[in-house]
């Protein structure tokens, strides 16, 4: 589903990673964990061209990038649509109602109908448990209420893959555990997915595949139970000292 292949990323003289090289298969699960810096959000972001790589090939499905090619403004579109994402913070429209904020860009950009639209948002809202809430202001909604209205939105445009970047950092844990639970559902339901996070549980639990970043590499990738549980990379056993506290 997804492939990239030598992906680069620098801003003027600072690398934030280089060279990235990782395949995500239809209805696979990847997270992927590192220090702060180590361009996991970055990468991320390349990944549905929010930032653009310096160099390499990004794939999601049958639509291929290169870094520098001469593709056009439509190709990039393309590929940014087969990719949903849901970012640290909510950036939901604060004058627009959640039903509001889940359907203007299924108008906008897959030109659906108003009606149409807010059928589709519906269901969703109602998937993410937030049925009662499409009439609801984001003032009025939780942080986590919020994130699921976020993940609502980016499964409104019919995604083939999903983004998560840190999704609960900016919650309470217990807030977090809400949409992390919603998570748990769609990789159930076999919704290919690529979820930068702190949260190890969910990466053990959830994710097929476990990638270590640090200082712009992945030092290590794998089964995540053993690498969570017997990491070989120095870097990696550094780092889960330092969350897990062992």
């Amino acid at each position: 589903m997804v492939s990239l292949r030598g992906v680069s990323k620098s801003y003027g003289d600072k690398v934030v990673f280089s060279d990235i090289d990782l395949d995500v298969a239809v209805g696979e699960v990847t997270a992927i964990i590192g220090p702060s810096g180590a361009g996991k959000s970055t990468l991320l972001r390349c990944i549905n061209l929010l930032e653009l790589p310096d160099k390499g090939e990004i794939t999601i499905g049958d639509k291929t990038i290169k870094a520098g090619s001469t593709a056009t403004n439509k190709e990039g579109e393309q590929l940014r649509r087969k990719a949903g994402m849901v970012f640290q913070h909510f950036n939901l429209f604060p004058h627009m109602n959640v039903l509001r904020n889940v359907s203007f860009a299924q108008e906008r950009v897959l030109k659906r109908s108003r009606k149409e639209a807010e059928e589709r948002s519906r269901l969703l809202l109602d998937r993410v448990g937030l049925a009662d809430f499409a009439d609801a202001y984001p003032a009025r909604c939780s942080g986590g209420q919020q994130q699921r209205i976020a993940i609502a939105r980016a499964l409104a445009m019919d995604p083939e893959v999903m983004l998560f970047d840190e999704p609960t950092s900016a919650l309470d844990p217990e807030v977090g555990l809400e949409v992390l639970a919603v998570m748990r559902e769609l990789a159930d339901e076999g919704m290919t997915m690529i979820v930068v996070t702190h949260e190890t549980n969910f990466a053990k639990d959830v994710s097929d595949n476990l990638i270590v970043m640090a200082d712009g590499k992945i030092i290590e990738q794998g089964d995540p139970g053993k690498i969570l549980s017997h990491p070989e990379h120095e870097r990696t056993k550094l780092f889960l000292r330092a969350v897990l506290g062992r």
